[in-house]
């Protein structure tokens, strides 16, 4: 048995769906051929030179990063350009390159999983939490002798569906009464005469995507000449998908002893790990957000957490931020706050793929955190 990368491609996209990702985002294959077969997969945080020379060394197929290669709009992928000529050196080895970025970010679990996971936290939920799938609620009512019928069509177009159960809906029975003029054609009753009938009413859920195709198959199942229906749109009520999360620690301790806590669960790097606070603080909660996390600063402070964690901080946000009363922060190295998703991703394709002959999945060693001297 061969695994293709295209079915590689559909484990990666069912774990961490394009759909999520920022509309400035480039995401998904960028070079490769989804007919190629694929058994040995390297993943890392960048595809540098170095990582691109370690995949081929180690005989990979398909090289999966989380940061874009091809972010910004180009003109040319000339071997004469740095990018160009990476791409050039996958092709020709016959390895392909897919990104998975912001909407490894947003996914439940995702980038900031892995980060929570590696400082040993329990997470909680979203730090920011993304809109939950806009959802229609279709009130039907049907002659009891044909809610059957009415009801099985709804579910052939898609309605009924929540999270993991299919089929889902809801029935009681009651009296509708309708009075056809003399042009009416009616199923049941006669034009000019009040008819009262025994009828159900079935509730269903459907994704708003479906509308045209649930209304459909609603008016063709239903046997009257001018079914009775309402639609409602549901709230958005937020998804545990998201961008962050927020954690708690099994015991309470000092801002001191978890910034050293940080320090030896993430990657070793010139950039180190640095707090903002009162040492001798009690951290308890925790929000963490793996990349540059600045612009959640709000959002940190609006949970009500004890310290943030993330990368990149600038010095006005974060002073800003701290005169504020927002909760103390612990500042990393970005690769370093990204490094542990390589390990989930990792996981996700074994769960696919690990019994097939020959497959492999290695996390790269090369560090991409471009820091190199560090002077304290």
């Amino acid at each position: 048995m061969t695994v293709l990368l295209s079915e590689v491609i559909s484990a990666l996209e069912a774990a961490y769906p394009p759909a999520l990702a920022e509309s400035w985002d480039s995401v998904g294959l960028v070079c490769g051929d989804p007919a190629d077969e694929v058994s040995r997969v390297l993943i890392a945080v960048d595809a540098t030179a170095e990582v691109v020379e370690e995949a081929l060394a180690w005989g990979a197929q398909l090289l999966l990063v989380h940061h874009p290669l091809l972010l910004r709009g180009v003109d040319t992928v000339g071997a004469h350009t740095p990018k160009g000529a990476l791409l050039h050196r996958l092709i020709r080895s016959g390895c392909a390159l897919y990104t998975a970025h912001t909407n490894a970010d947003r996914a439940d679990p995702g980038v900031s999983d892995a980060l929570a996971a590696a400082l040993g936290l329990t997470v909680t939920g979203p730090l920011e939490p993304a809109p939950s799938e806009p959802l229609d609620k279709w009130g039907v009512t049907v002659p009891v002798t044909d809610t059957e019928a009415v009801r099985d069509a709804l579910f052939a177009a898609g309605a009924g569906a929540v999270g993991e159960y299919r089929h889902c809906s809801w029935t009681v029975t009651g009296t509708g009464q309708f009075l056809p003029s003399a042009a009416a054609r009616p199923t049941l009753g006669e034009a000019g005469r009040l008819e009262r009938v025994a009828e159900d009413r079935v509730e269903v859920v459907a994704r708003r995507a479906l509308r045209t195709g649930v209304l459909a198959a609603l008016r063709a199942a239903h046997p009257y000449e001018e079914p009775a229906f309402d639609v409602l749109e549901l709230a958005d009520v937020g998804s545990a998908r998201g961008i962050g999360r927020i954690g708690v620690l099994a015991e309470p301790t000092t801002l001191r002893a978890f910034t050293e806590r940080v320090h030896a669960g993430l990657p070793v790097t010139e950039w180190g790990v640095r707090a903002a606070g009162d040492p001798e603080a009690l951290v308890r909660t925790v929000a963490v957000c793996g990349g540059s996390g600045d612009s959640l600063l709000g959002a940190a402070r609006a949970r009500g957490v004890d310290v943030y964690v993330t990368a990149d901080l600038r010095h006005h946000p974060a002073d800003e931020h701290l005169r504020s009363g927002g909760p103390m922060l612990v500042d990393v190295a970005h690769w370093a706050s990204e490094q542990p998703w390589c390990a989930q991703a990792g996981a996700v394709l074994d769960a696919s793929f690990a019994g097939t002959a020959d497959w492999a999945v290695a996390v790269s060693t090369t560090r991409t955190d471009p820091w190199t001297v560090g002077c304290h």
